[in-house]
């Protein structure tokens, strides 16, 4: 059964109600970003936020509404607060994004609750475009490979790429249409934007859709009993990341960086974003920090060499590792091949299992006793 198409969709909303003004949602202009990916659909509803809390009804209903329509397995709703123009009969205007009630961002709102999940930590850096995302996604299977049970989220949400990086396949499933089943590959369970779009699909969401659906992406999954979530956060320092180092509750964070002093100027806003909202900083990442020639062996430093270590001292936080510049870990990125399975041996992957235990290591010390996890045995 084909998937409906999305005046199918809007159709079925036109038939629910503003419950103060009695117009349809669709004519008040409330429905906004309906993306369908397969069976599953998702789209917000862009509210006053002095009405979340009493418009979260609405919210269900609308979820079940689309779910009822043929060909649909799940569906996402998020409240979205967004100035709008005053008008006769308008929805009532909210203020500038950040605010919010239920699925909306609002910075007095308590953390997000992840039963079962022991630790959060976060991968983030200050600009886009140096390997954050790939360092989140080794980390993730380095810990793994230490005996951690793990999982994985992807919240860059304009640009997933950890389904590509990891092989992963499939969509999220929905059993009871509440609650989401991570999809899983080799081992570790993990959400993604990418799962529900197709890859070539531009992301033209505003903020507070964002942070919507990055909140229902964390609190609406079955993560199950995971000693630690890598969360790979977008690039930058906004008001997305903002509010999930502020609504998550993150045990720490890694800063990614390469080597040049540009891409430090960003590390420093990373660091000091984490630091405006009590999040400890394990420490910092340098990228791409020097290239060995396999045919000569000579080692170059393509983008200067120990910029991030630097930082780290100044900032008096931890140097975690150096990941070098090689082929082969942007090969087995591009193939969906997670080093640490397919090449453990390699000194590309010890360099990722490194930076595992130190992380490993920060997030025990981190929870204290009262945190430890139990030993966890392995049948070989």
């Amino acid at each position: 059964m084909s998937a409906p198409s999305r005046e199918e969709i809007l159709q079925r909303l036109r038939e629910i109600r503003h419950p103060k003004s009695g117009r349809s949602i669709v004519e008040l202009g409330m429905v906004s970003g309906i993306v369908v990916r397969g069976s599953n659909v998702g789209f917000a509803l862009e509210i006053d936020p002095s009405e979340a809390e009493a418009l979260e009804p609405l919210r269900r209903q609308c979820e079940e509404a689309v779910r009822a329509l043929p060909g649909v397995t799940s569906c996402t709703v998020v409240l979205t607060a967004e100035r709008r123009p005053a008008g006769p009969g308008a929805a009532p205007a909210g203020p500038p994004p950040g605010g919010g009630g239920p699925a909306t961002a609002r910075r007095t709102r308590p953390k997000i609750a992840l039963p079962g999940v022991r630790s959060v930590v976060a991968v983030a850096s200050g600009k886009g475009g140096v390997g954050k995302s790939t360092t989140a996604v080794n980390l993730a299977y380095g810990l793994e490979a230490l005996g951690w049970r793990v999982g994985l989220l992807d919240a860059d949400i304009y640009g997933p790429s950890v389904p590509r990086m990891t092989g992963a396949r499939g969509r999220p499933t929905s059993p009871d249409g509440e609650k989401l089943v991570p999809v899983e590959s080799y081992g570790i369970p993990m959400m993604s934007v990418g799962f529900l779009v197709d890859e070539e699909t531009p992301m033209i969401w505003r903020g507070p859709m964002v942070q919507g659906a990055l909140q229902q992406m964390l609190g609406d999954v079955l993560w199950g009993e995971l000693d630690v979530l890598v969360v790979d956060l977008p690039p930058g320092t906004g008001d997305a990341q903002l509010t999930m180092a502020q609504q998550v509750p993150l045990t720490g964070a890694v800063v990614v960086s390469t080597p040049q002093d540009i891409a430090l100027l960003d590390a420093r806003k990373a660091i000091n974003m984490f630091r405006k909202v009590d999040v400890p900083v394990f420490g910092i990442v340098e990228n791409m920090s020097y290239f060995v020639c396999p045919h000569c062996g000579g080692r170059s430093e393509i983008f200067a060499h120990g910029g991030a270590r630097a930082c780290a001292e100044r900032y008096g936080v931890d140097f975690l590792a150096e990941i070098p510049l090689d082929p082969a870990i942007r090969e087995h990125a591009d193939a969906g091949r997670p080093l640490a399975v397919f090449a453990p041996e390699s000194p590309q992957a010890r360099a990722y299992l490194d930076l595992a235990r130190n992380v490993r290591d920060r997030i025990e010390a981190q929870l204290g006793e009262s945190g430890r996890r139990p030993p966890r045995i392995r049948y070989l």
